[in-house]
């Protein structure tokens, strides 16, 4: 028979969806633009943009979630959805590369930037420094326990326990919730302020990143609980969970990283606050 699908990919009909999608982008990095020079229609080129990219978010996930249980997403189709995801978070891997290497290149080269820093690190004006001990470390086993508890709801999902699923996505957003709290209360008691020398830059940059992160990353795990209390997922076909748990875990090895070298080497011989 003539159009008779004879292979398992999904081949998508034309869509105007990315269209939406792109030219959104284009309104919100423009309105960004008109903001930082502080024109009079940079808030609503701004919100348009945002607007766009939430209802491309919201339509296109929403299509996904239809293909999906239309069982248009085969094995093969699974399996490109991971390679994509594996792709993704390899650019947000590199993406934090940057930061410890601009960390990394401040720390240990202090003497290159001495009109700015006294060649020193951290700079001479910074008269104090965050505790690692203190919320750091607390935050640390705050997303340590969460990625225990994201593990045991995927497990729970494989064996078709649907409560251990729900109490382990649950017991994660908590925890990616009391983490954000404690990172912005760190913030607003931080004996330095953001720019003014490399190290508060660098700090807040990445630390600031990694924040936003795991907000992004706790939005993805609600959805994924909605979708649970909806009856999606199966212990065969979850991939949206996969990716959220998949993400969630990259949020924990970056932090571990964050923690060691900016908090506790980054800080090393300063002042405590």
């Amino acid at each position: 028979m003539a159009g008779a699908k004879n292979h398992d990919y999904h081949i998508l009909p034309p869509d105007a969806v990315p269209l939406i999608g792109a030219v959104s982008a284009l309104t919100f990095t423009s309105g960004m633009v008109l903001y930082m020079h502080e024109m009079a229609s940079a808030m609503l080129v701004l919100g348009l943009g945002i607007a766009g990219l939430i209802a491309t978010f919201f339509i296109w996930f929403g299509k996904i979630i239809k293909e999906a249980h239309a069982g248009d997403h085969t094995p093969v189709v699974q399996l490109h959805l991971r390679y994509g995801m594996i792709l993704f978070i390899a650019s947000e891997v590199m993406f934090f590369v940057g930061w410890f290497w601009a960390w990394f290149d401040f720390a240990l080269f202090p003497n290159q930037l001495a009109e700015v820093v006294g060649g020193k690190f951290p700079p001479v004006a910074i008269e104090a420094v965050m505790d690692p001990f203190a919320l750091p470390l607390l935050n640390t086993l705050i997303l340590l326990c969460s990625g225990t508890t994201v593990t045991w709801a995927h497990h729970s999902l494989i064996h078709g326990d649907r409560e251990g699923l729900k109490k382990g996505l649950w017991a994660t957003i908590i925890l990616g919730l009391l983490f954000s709290s404690i990172q912005a209360y760190e913030y607003a008691v931080a004996p330095f302020a953001f720019g003014g020398n490399t190290y508060s830059s660098a700090f807040y940059m990445a630390t600031g990143f990694h924040g936003f992160h795991v907000l992004v990353g706790t939005i993805f795990l609600i959805v994924c609980l909605v979708r649970t209390y909806k009856g999606h997922f199966t212990p065969r076909q979850h991939f949206g969970f996969e990716a959220a748990a998949w993400y969630w875990h990259f949020v924990d090895v970056v932090w571990l990283f964050l923690f060691v070298v900016v908090y506790v080497w980054g800080g090393w011989g300063a002042a405590y606050h």
